[in-house]
């Protein structure tokens, strides 16, 4: 008994391990009789001709449908005392071949027991309704029934009623159904029916994977066959659909690059053990030729000063996209992508740039065509200025005015001006008007655009020129006189007006010609220390507008005074006294004296001044020479305040000495130390005269 146990173990390990080849031979049962009698058997014979070394397998189905391999069983002929279906087939010992199952043979037992009858008014449950089943045990009565349920094949039954007096039920859950009958006390049992399937019906629909309609040609689209309340199951699935021979049996119907001709309707069925769909509803796919375009528009195409504008991109008719955004600098420049796969259709921007948009959707992404660019140009501020810094302009000067705009360094600008009697203002950054007369006053604006930038016209500069005539310049002087040693200012203005550089001019008299001093002088002040007849001049501009020259102002200068030397006396005898007298032209008071030897320099034709012992800075305006011996020249000057003003050197003055016998009186004309070759010198002796070279 044990060696059928094994045997039987491995003949089930290898049959249905998938290992086993089928003999093309089909086993032959036989019976003995098809009915079993009470207590007794009826025998089976496995007939296979030719084939020997077999081993043999036997099978009963119950009426329930259950069917199974009879245990311990493997000779060519057994015995049986159950009734059902019989089949049997060979296996050759010690290989992986088996034969054809037989035909099955049914074998009845002796009606011991009564047989109930199921039967249902519909195998199909309709979606949301219900089914009948009734039960029955024909010719006799008193029954209740037992209802049992499975929900495959292979699955236990659960008891879903339990001896209810009524034959009927009503179910609404599909599946395998079959009943028994019983009464009496103890209950006797009727035999199991036979069992029913009854399919429910759920509602199969195509639907798009994704959330959009229109589809476009080389787009991939994907197609789901949705089942209401088949989650779990595992079920087979059917399509019909427009110019295929194979559509898929899966869930999915899936299509790459669909063209034109997959256009039209698609329906799916699925069944799953008891459950079972009818074919959906058509689902008609439309397949549009040629790739779409994204249009892409703006609230507004300037973008205000520190402001913002919206930008918003579609796809007309469709649905599901998401958007690439990109911006160029200009229209050579390469593009930027700002902005990647944004499910909203607007964005915001701040900056200035020609925009364009395209959509994309699904996996692989399909891309729609680039929108046409759109230029936002960005406004900055624009303003007129004077390219100088005086506001009053005179007829005939050179004026040059400026569009100036903020944050515009770098840009090629292209500019418009509005002016005044004009009918071809320039189109550069600077007006530059030459010879301005009044006609050119006005206002003036101007405004600019370079690529994505835009300014609106400027605030008016008004332009004023005056009528007056030329201006002229004023010339003062803090003093018409230039103090010994010192210097006077001058002082060159053009009334009501800013700008100028100033020229000055001198000359020595009102007919002498004037010599210019300084030109294109920045400060209006000057000091001079020369007296003469002076001018001015005020010049701006390029090329320089002149003012009229300014009424002169005469300067005179004050020289320093030359004192008086005075000698007593002039001849005097060997070892005599002499006194020096030194008087200043217009004496006032608080003189210091200074006393000089004079020294010729026969070389330079000049004299050098030796001070006198004590004669430096003496408060008495007379010195005294003790004891002179010999001839000698001598000269003086004053000195006074703190630092100290000196005057000239006096004319020098010569001191003579002579014998002490002698008795005549000796002068020089001119009265100095130092003569020259080429000078005429006048001697004088009492009032005798001699001339002489």
């Amino acid at each position: 008994m044990m060696g059928h146990t094994l045997l039987g173990l491995f003949l089930l390990t290898t049959l249905f391990s998938g290992n086993a080849e089928e003999l093309n031979v089909k086993a032959t049962l036989r019976a003995d009789r098809t009915t079993i009698p009470a207590g007794g058997s009826v025998t089976l014979t496995c007939d296979l001709k030719d084939l020997t070394d077999l081993v043999y397998q036997w099978f009963r189905e119950t009426s329930s449908g259950n069917k199974s391999t009879i245990e311990d069983q493997f000779a060519r002929g057994i015995s049986i005392s159950k009734g059902g279906i019989y089949t049997c087939r060979g296996w050759k010992k010690n290989t992986d071949l088996i034969t054809t199952e037989s035909d099955p043979v049914t074998i009845h037992e002796t009606a011991s027991k009564p047989r109930v009858t199921l039967t249902a008014h519909s195998s199909i449950l309709p979606a949301g309704g219900s089914v009948t089943l009734s039960c029955s045990v024909e010719g006799s009565a008193g029954w209740k029934f037992d209802w049992f349920r499975r929900d495959s094949q292979f699955s236990g039954a659960q008891k879903i009623g339990a001896g209810t007096s009524e034959h009927t039920i009503s179910i609404s859950e599909g599946g395998i159904y079959y009943c028994r009958g019983g009464r009496g006390d103890p209950v006797f049992s009727t035999e199991d029916s036979a069992p029913v399937t009854i399919q429910k019906q759920v509602l199969a629909a195509v639907k798009l994977q994704h959330s959009w309609s229109q589809i476009f040609t080389g787009e991939t689209v994907t197609l789901r066959c949705e089942i209401q309340g088949g989650e779990g199951k595992v079920w087979k699935y059917e399509w019909t659909a427009p110019n295929t021979n194979s559509p898929p049996t899966s869930s999915e119907y899936r299509i790459s690059r669909v063209s034109v001709s997959h256009s039209g309707d698609y329906r799916c069925r699925g069944s799953s053990d008891y459950l079972l769909t009818g074919w959906s509803d058509a689902f008609t796919l439309t397949v549009s030729s040629g790739k779409p375009r994204a249009t892409l528009t703006a609230q507004s195409s300037i973008l205000p000063a520190g402001g913002s504008v919206t930008l918003s991109c579609s796809v007309e008719g469709s649905a599901g996209w998401k958007f690439d955004w990109f911006r160029r600098d200009s229209q050579f420049s390469g593009a930027q992508k700002i902005g990647a796969g944004t499910s909203e259709h607007t964005i915001s921007i701040s900056e200035g740039g020609i925009y364009y948009c395209r959509g994309g959707r699904g996996d692989p992404v399909f891309s729609t065509e680039d929108s046409a660019p759109v230029t936002i140009q960005k406004q900055v501020l624009a303003a007129v200025k004077l390219q100088h810094s005086w506001s009053q302009i005179f007829t005939g000067e050179t004026i040059t005015l400026r569009c100036e705009i903020q944050g515009g360094e770098g840009k090629v600008w292209k500019y418009e001006w509005t002016a005044p009697n004009t009918n071809s203002p320039p189109t550069s950054s600077e007006y530059r008007i030459s010879r301005v007369s009044v006609s050119h006053s006005g206002d003036y604006r101007c405004r600019g655009s370079s690529d994505y930038l835009l300014t609106g016209w400027s605030d008016a500069f008004r332009l004023t020129v005056s009528s007056a005539s030329k201006p002229r310049a004023t010339l003062t002087a803090h003093s018409s006189v230039i103090p010994a040693g010192g210097s006077v200012t001058l002082s060159c203005s053009v009334e009501g007006s800013a700008g100028w550089k100033f020229d000055w001019f001198r000359r020595d008299s009102v007919s002498s010609k004037a010599q210019l001093m300084r030109g294109n002088e920045a400060n209006r002040v000057i000091s001079v220390s020369q007296g003469g007849l002076y001018h001015c001049r005020g010049g701006r501009g390029d090329p320089v507008y002149y003012t009229e020259d300014s009424a002169p102002v005469t300067i005179h200068k004050q020289y320093k005074p030359r004192p008086v030397l005075t000698v007593s006396p002039s001849w005097l005898s060997p070892g005599a006294s002499v006194t020096l007298n030194c008087e200043v032209e217009h004496p006032s008071a608080g003189w210091s004296f200074y006393w000089y030897k004079a020294v010729p320099d026969l070389s330079e034709k000049s004299s050098s001044y030796e001070l006198l012992p004590d004669g430096s800075g003496t408060a008495q305006d007379s010195y005294i020479i003790h004891g002179q011996t010999h001839t000698a020249g001598y000269v003086c000057r004053a000195g006074r305040g703190d630092p100290e003003y000196h005057t000239d050197h006096s004319q020098p003055k010569f001191l003579w000495s002579a014998d002490v016998h002698s008795a005549a009186s000796l002068t020089v004309s001119p009265d100095r130390v130092q003569h020259f070759t080429s000078d005429s010198v006048s001697l004088t002796c009492e009032e005798t005269s001699l001339s002489g070279e």
